[in-house]
């Protein structure tokens, strides 16, 4: 008969989503994320490839396009971040890469994300530079373990095909930016308070 809390790691419960809501608004007081909060969340100020990058995921997830992410837009993000399924996650990344908005993913495209990526991840000290592949070598073994045709564009059924069959493939071509870390080190930080 009440609202039905689900137990499953696919939903967001109820308890959840009060907690998200309440870290939203300390965070967001007036009820919107706008781009600047969201670039220092990722610890980007200069303009960029990181930039570039954190200026394309916002506006991926600012869905009616009023350049602020409102609770609801916030939701979802967090929602296909932390629990989203492969392929939603895969198409959203595609959108990312697809710049020109071309329908398709070229090395100059996956060349720029890649090193924006490594950039936000060298901001948070999140990986050891060391153990790395440069930009130019991701790429090429990306290009070469996924696009079927040669032509030297990535459509998106390639795209889902190729990280489907390659665990690395799949890996690079999320966008992790590792955001459950940040989150769990700031209930971490909260919860000292």
């Amino acid at each position: 008969m009440g609202q039905n809390q689900s137990s499953t790691k696919e939903e967001i419960d109820i308890v959840d989503l009060q907690e998200m809501y309440k870290k939203f608004v300390r965070e967001c007081p007036s009820g919107a994320l706008h781009l600047h909060e969201c670039k220092r969340f990722f610890g980007v100020s200069a303009n960029n490839e990181a930039s570039q990058f954190v200026d394309r995921m916002f506006s991926t997830f600012d869905r009616n396009g009023d350049n602020t992410i409102d609770f609801l837009e916030y939701v979802a993000a967090l929602n296909l971040a932390f629990r989203g399924k492969l392929e939603h996650k895969l198409k959203w990344s595609f959108k990312i890469y697809d710049k020109d908005g071309n329908g398709c993913v070229d090395k100059r495209e996956l060349r720029e994300i890649v090193q924006s990526v490594y950039s936000i991840k060298k901001a948070w000290k999140r990986e050891p530079e060391a153990q790395l592949l440069s930009p130019d070598e991701v790429c090429d073994r990306i290009f070469q373990l996924v696009d079927e045709n040669g032509d030297g564009h990535l459509t998106l059924h390639e795209f889902l095909e190729g990280a489907k069959k390659d665990r690395w493939v799949s890996k690079m071509l999320q966008l992790d930016t590792n955001p459950c870390t940040w989150v769990i080190e700031q209930r971490r930080k909260s919860a000292l308070f």
